[in-house]
């Protein structure tokens, strides 16, 4: 094995394109829009505000990313808001001696966040990789409902496969990264054009076509159902046609119901102004503290400033470009096509209880409007692309957390073994690895009870399940698993939450760093970043505002808010420790300041 050295330094090789690339992989509208609809759709009754939802969540990324693009401009360098933390309290001549107090927790809270996030990314890959599976070998595993030991096992094959590419150094992750971007926006492109071509091309009453679950297959017929509502099947499982008078199946007729019989579970939007619209501002708060988990990313490269060639002209700019196409444009035009999809053929509670509402959506698309049976191939094709895209944002937040892990002891605020890079290829491969470890433990604990809560299974779609270690081991009944929190929700919740804790702090940051500067801009050193920090406080307390109120899903959020607290409260107490075991000062003094800046 190459020998590790903490001396050595990181290669500058990166220009603007390599840069935007990393924060662009990150934030991948291919792999997203099929990972997160069921995690949003799963928030209970705010589902309509799905979109708006991500409108908000985009506004409190776009005011972070000015914050992060300003202050790069001041510090660029290895750590991102890690780094910024100390510099910005260094320049100040009264706050200075907060600069290490602030400097760990903006590093340690930082972590809830990359640490937990690429736990979710091989978290919902091993859901993802088991949908396809069960949708080619349905008598091994079911594709709807994939067991959780074939999901876990595909999650640390996974995760170890990502920090594999990672440690290779960046060039290599950039030339991936760069490749994915170009094929998953065209693939998502593609889909967009054929959901909202299948939505005008039947209208309300239509003879079209209806999805079943458990055969991932369409049908042009009405199924017969027996009295208790349950759907008549064969031995074959294949869903058995309602029959006319005359003895012939009756042809389904689409129609877009806004909820169920009872009023209260949403099936889908009767109307474009439905899918935008915002229906209830809690929703609203409710689905952004979901969905700023597929617009994250874009601050990625500024952990990358020691491999920038022009780190103050690239940085800022990578920072806002990569948000404005993944998000403004490439997010906002697929989930508007997806969710204006939905239908009483495949409605939004239908998607709850998936483990990909939108490779269920492709195969309808695909069969509607490619020609009966071919949606299966177009599923195919675009999951190859979603696949690609996994490996790069999983790659992307990978590099990133290695990165603010090894400034982190490079400074000897964590383990000093973490500060190490690689003798040859000098990336900081302990810290990869670390994470590997790490994200596969939190990807099986998401898989475990993906389906808990209100994605709980039917009794009789567990009965149904192919029986086997791989595709029936760990589901319960309904009950069981509708009484129990749904592990994949809770553990996006929480990398949600430290999500919101970082990018506070960095728009806090944003603040300080400008304060009593001859550049100072009103505008975008204190009205922008103070909207970002008071926006992100929002969210963050909508984790107790939801539950109390009774909106979206109750478990998950407090399951959050304490795995937020317990890691809290280890920080403090590993902070306190270690500066008195290594005799360091929690306060800097005058001294120790020079000593800091020279």
């Amino acid at each position: 094995m190459a020998q590790q050295q903490t001396t050595g330094q990181m290669q500058a090789t990166l220009g603007l394109t390599g840069l935007t690339s990393n924060a662009m992989a990150l934030i991948a509208p291919g792999a997203f829009l099929w990972l997160t609809f069921a995690i949003q759709a799963n928030t209970g009754s705010t589902a309509p505000s799905m979109w708006a939802g991500i409108l908000a969540a985009l506004l409190l990324c776009l005011a972070t990313a000015v914050s992060y693009a300003e202050i790069s401009k001041l510090y660029p360098g290895t750590g991102s808001s890690y780094y910024y933390a100390e510099q910005a309290l260094l320049s100040k001549d009264k706050a200075f001696k907060y600069a290490r107090v602030s400097k760990f927790i903006v590093g340690w809270g930082s972590h809830l966040y990359y640490w937990v996030y690429p736990g979710v990314m091989v978290g919902v890959t091993g859901l993802f990789v088991g949908y396809v599976v069960g949708f080619l070998y349905p008598n091994f595993i079911s594709g709807s409902n994939p067991g959780p030991v074939f999901t876990a096992l595909v999650a640390i094959v996974f995760s170890f496969g990502v920090a594999w590419i990672a440690q290779k150094g960046a060039n290599a992750s950039t030339a991936v990264n760069m490749a994915i971007n170009v094929v998953q926006i065209s693939a998502l492109i593609l889909f967009s054009i054929l959901a909202l071509g299948y939505r005008v091309n039947h209208p309300n009453g239509a003879v079209a076509i209806q999805y079943d679950s458990a055969t991932l297959a369409t049908y042009s017929y009405e199924f017969a159902t027996k009295p208790d509502g349950t759907i008549i099947r064969d031995a074959s499982n294949v869903p058995q046609p309602l029959l006319d008078t005359a003895g012939k199946p009756v042809p389904f007729h689409v129609h877009y119901p806004t909820y169920d019989s009872t009023g209260k579970v949403f099936l889908s939007h009767p109307n474009a102004k439905s899918v935008v619209g915002v229906h209830n501002f809690n929703w609203v708060m409710i689905q952004a503290t979901v969905a700023i988990l597929i617009l994250v990313g874009f601050e990625s490269v500024t952990a990358l400033g020691a491999e920038a060639r022009n780190a103050k002209r690239d940085i800022p700019i990578a920072v806002i470009a990569s948000l404005l196409i993944q998000g403004l444009v490439c997010y906002l035009i697929e989930y508007f096509a997806a969710s204006y999809f939905l239908n009483s053929g495949y409605t939004m509670q239908t998607a709850t209880g998936s483990a990909a509402p939108i490779g269920d959506m492709m195969i309808m698309v695909g069969d509607a409007l490619l020609g009966p049976g071919r949606g299966k191939y177009f599923m195919l094709g675009e999951a190859v692309t979603v696949f690609l895209a996994l490996i790069g944002t999983t790659l992307s937040c990978m590099n990133t957390g290695a990165r603010v892990t090894y400034a982190m002891g490079q400074d000897d605020e964590a383990p000093q073994h973490f500060g190490m890079l690689h003798a040859k290829k000098l990336t900081p491969h302990r810290a990869i690895w670390t994470l590997a470890c790490i994200s596969a433990v939190i990807g099986v604990a998401a898989v475990i009870l993906a389906f808990g809560d209100a994605a709980a299974p039917s009794d009789a779609t567990v009965a149904a399940l192919p029986h086997g270690l791989f595709s029936s081991v760990g589901y319960f009944s309904h009950d069981k698993m509708a009484a129990l929190p749904n592990s994949l929700l809770a553990v996006t919740l929480t990398s949600n939450f430290g999500t919101f804790i970082l990018y506070a702090l960095s728009c806090m940051l944003c603040i300080v760093a400008f304060h009593k500067r001859s550049d100072f801009s009103l505008i975008k050193h204190l009205l922008i970043p103070g909207f970002g920090l008071l926006a992100n406080l929002g969210c963050m307390a909508f984790y107790l505002i939801g539950p109390t109120l009774g909106y979206g899903t109750v478990k998950e959020p407090l399951v959050a808010l304490l795995i937020a607290g317990i890691w809290g409260l280890y920080g403090a107490v590993y902070f306190l420790r270690s500066s008195k075991a290594k005799g360091k000062a929690v306060l800097l003094t005058a001294s120790a300041k020079a000593e800091v800046t020279s």
